[in-house]
Formats: structure tokens, C-alpha cells, sequence
């Protein structure tokens, strides 16, 4: 049963006296706390703040925004952050142990949501490929954790399948904004697009986090945190390898001094994570549904509503030349595809 919403208006969490003053009156923390507060930067969806409360405990706090922060419009419901904060409860149950923050609270009527803060020093693991770090490591880790939430999910497709069988948000912030909307700017993807999204609606074999990129990883301690499940659902483990692929490809074709050693560990994060994965029933059909979806949201990246800031436009129109070549001529294996969209790009 949904929870029914206040009619207490809306705060604005980035307002320090504001969030401090809500925090206080809902007796979050004690009245005579001494906050330090900071917006944290970078994400489109939510306003996202940092919270200390001068004792050690620090949490991160987020609210989901009606109107996405892109250039486009791109609206989605707020109550998706209650969506996240189950996903969170969840995954921390099928994720390999500390690899995600802890919850801490969430409110219905704010649309808020709040969990610990991943203590200092970390880096977001985005930010440290752009400046050329490329630890295999950190590569084998992101294929065990996905592997591992995909097998252990799978296990538990009863209760699971029940949790998350809302897929709104993954249709209006993914399927729509990187696959329709881009096949709407390139109508020679039409067919594919059109052909991939009923088979990812289809598909219902596993929990999906549906944003599982290096963006909303950090690294502390060298071991990988995961963030942000606001589209986490029940649905096609292929979609996650392939939003995640084309992350790491567009990073390979932006820094073309280290192609090599990216497409290296790109390789090893797959095996590592069908090492992870284990034999399942559905194994056998991922491996093209992965290469379909890579190629995908490679063009997503450049033509859809959220693009890569890296990529200069003749780089975007390259790779946009490169996918529409390799989905006429589709590779079925993986490795396979890997190695062609390197020599493209080389």
C-alpha cells in the first residue's frame, strides 16, 4: 500500500538552513546538533547533499527532481526515490559484503531518502578513468559485483520478481531518454531499437540495477561502492552489461592513448563477471542481448538525451558511424565485437 502523501509543501534540500531545520523538527538529529552541510554536484536527477553531524556519523541525503537537469526535457515521477531506497535494502542483501552505503531513513512526503556516507578519502571511479587510472582490479571487481547480484537475484526470482515488477521508471528514464529517443534522431536504428526494446520488455530473469556505470561508483579503500538504484527492476541482466559497456567503450574512444589497455580490462570485466554469474538457465541467450544493448547506448551516448561530455562532436559522429556499421553486420560474439569496435576507433 502506498504511503499518503503530506500536505506539507515541498522542502528544497539544497537550502542548508532549510534541510537543517526539517532534520531537527523530525527528529532526525538532536535538536542542539551542529551540521555541517554540502551539495554534492553532478547528478541530474536528484538534488544530493552531504550531512555531518560533528559525531563521525555522516549520511548523504537525496530527493528526486520532477524535471531532470539536462539540456532537454526530461520529467519523471519523484516517488522513483522510494524505488531506490527498496533497491537499496535489497541489494545490500545480494552484493558482495560492503559494497554498498547502509540505509538510514526515508520520507514519503518529501521524497527523500537518506543513507551513510562513504567515509574520505574516496573518488568516484568516472573521475579516475578520465585521468587515465586503469586498474585491472578495480575492472574484475565491477564484474563480480554485477555477476553476483545477477546470480544471487536469479535465485531469489520469487520474491524478487514480486518487489520490483514496476518497470515506469526504467521505461521513462532509460528506454525512452537512451533508445527511443535516439532511434528517433537516427531512424536507420529504428528496427533494431524497436526490436530490442520488446525484448528487453520480454525479458524477466533477474533483479536489474538499471544505472550501473562508473559514474555511480566510488572507490574507497580500493573496493567498489555502488550508488543510485532509482531504476533498479525485475527484468533483462543484459541491459546492465551493456549501459555499462558503453560507458567504458566511449572512455576507450575518448582516451585513444590507452585504447589498448581499456579494451584489456573491458574484456576482463566480462569474464569476470560470467565467471561471478555462474551457470543459469538464461546464460546462454545474454551474450548477443549484451553486444545488442552495448551497441545501444554506444549510440545513446552520443544521439540520446543524456550524452557523454567527453567526446568531441567528430568523435560522436564517428562512434555514431561505427554502431550503425557493426548492427548491420551484428557480431555474436562477444570478444569479437569488443576487438572491432577498437580497431574502429583506432
Amino acid at each position: 500500500m502506498e504511503k499518503p502523501e503530506s500536505l506539507e509543501p515541498r522542502i528544497d534540500i539544497e537550502n542548508p538552513a532549510i534541510l537543517e531545520a526539517y532534520l531537527k523538527r523530525t527528529k532526525r538529529v538532536n535538536p542542539d546538533e551542529v551540521l555541517a552541510i554540502r551539495t554534492l554536484a553532478g547528478g541530474v536527477s536528484n538534488r544530493t547533499v552531504w550531512v555531518d553531524m560533528g559525531s563521525g556519523e555522516s549520511w548523504v541525503i537525496k530527493q528526486a527532481l520532477e524535471k531532470l537537469r539536462v539540456p532537454t526535457d526530461w520529467f519523471s515521477d519523484p516517488a522513483r526515490i522510494h524505488l531506490e531506497a527498496e533497491g537499496l535494502r535489497w541489494l545490500s542483501q545480494l552484493a558482495p559484503e560492503g559494497s554498498l552505503p547502509e540505509f538510514v531513513f526515508e520520507d514519503h512526503s518529501q521524497h527523500i531518502f537518506a543513507m551513510s556516507a562513504i567515509p574520505q578519502p574516496h573518488e568516484n571511479w568516472k573521475t579516475m578513468l578520465l585521468r587515465g587510472i586503469v586498474d585491472l582490479n578495480h575492472f574484475s571487481q565491477f564484474g563480480i559485483l554485477l555477476g553476483m547480484i545477477h546470480r544471487k537475484a536469479s535465485l531469489r526470482c520469487q520474491d524478487l520478481s514480486i518487489h520490483f515488477h514496476n518497470r515506469s521508471f526504467f521505461d521513462s528514464l532509460r528506454l525512452e531518454p537512451f533508445y527511443i529517443y535516439t532511434a528517433q534522431q537516427i531512424p536507420e536504428m529504428k528496427s533494431f531499437i524497436s526490436d530490442l526494446v520488446a525484448q528487453t520488455w520480454a525479458t524477466q530473469v533477474t533483479l536489474v540495477h538499471g544505472d550501473y556505470s562508473p559514474k555511480n561508483i566510488l572507490v574507497y579503500q580500493d573496493r567498489l561502492i555502488l550508488l543510485d538504484h532509482e531504476v533498479v527492476h525485475y527484468g533483462d541482466p543484459a541491459f546492465d552489461l551493456g549501459f555499462s559497456l558503453a560507458h567504458l567503450l566511449s572512455k576507450a574512444h575518448h582516451l585513444r592513448h590507452l585504447s589498448e589497455n581499456l579494451i584489456e580490462a573491458v574484456l576482463l570485466y566480462w569474464r569476470s563477471y560470467l565467471a561471478s554469474l555462474g551457470e543459469l538457465t538464461w546464460r546462454d541467450t545474454l551474450e548477443e542481448r549484451a553486444i545488442r544493448h552495448t551497441l545501444a547506448c554506444l549510440l545513446a551516448r552520443v544521439a540520446g538525451r543524456s550524452q557523454v561530455e567527453y567526446l568531441t562532436e567528430t568523435k560522436k559522429k564517428k562512434q555514431r558511424t561505427i554502431c550503425l556499421n557493426l548492427m548491420a553486420n551484428l557480431p555474436t560474439v562477444f570478444e569479437d565485437f569488443v576487438h572491432q569496435f577498437h580497431q574502429e576507433i583506432s
